[in-house]
């Protein structure tokens, strides 16, 4: 049982970093550092909106309009969190502790 545990801890490492790096890679492409029209950014973008956007959709339909501003990820990366500290607080459950 520690070893399903462990998988669901490095799948919600694996969401927080790509979250992350969605952020940081859309303020540097707003901030013009990164240019869409470079293959390598372009595909690195793309794959990380179709990972990323089923859950962002599914946040922004709970969440009201806030004038251009998107809460989304911020909201994606507590509930990766909150996931993390519930399933640590609740692992001696699972272990008979």
């Amino acid at each position: 049982m520690q070893s399903l545990f462990q998988i669901f801890m490095l799948l919600l490492d694996i969401v927080w970093f790509f979250i992350i790096a969605h952020v940081i890679m859309s303020w540097l492409i707003n901030f013009q550092v990164l240019n869409l029209r470079q293959p390598l950014v372009a595909q690195i973008w793309d794959g990380l909106n179709r990972l990323l956007e089923p859950m962002y959709s599914r946040i922004r339909r709970i969440l009201p309009a806030m004038g251009g501003i998107d809460l989304a990820p911020l909201v994606a990366l507590v509930v990766v969190y909150a996931l993390r500290i519930i399933l640590a607080n609740n692992a001696g459950y699972f272990y008979g502790y």
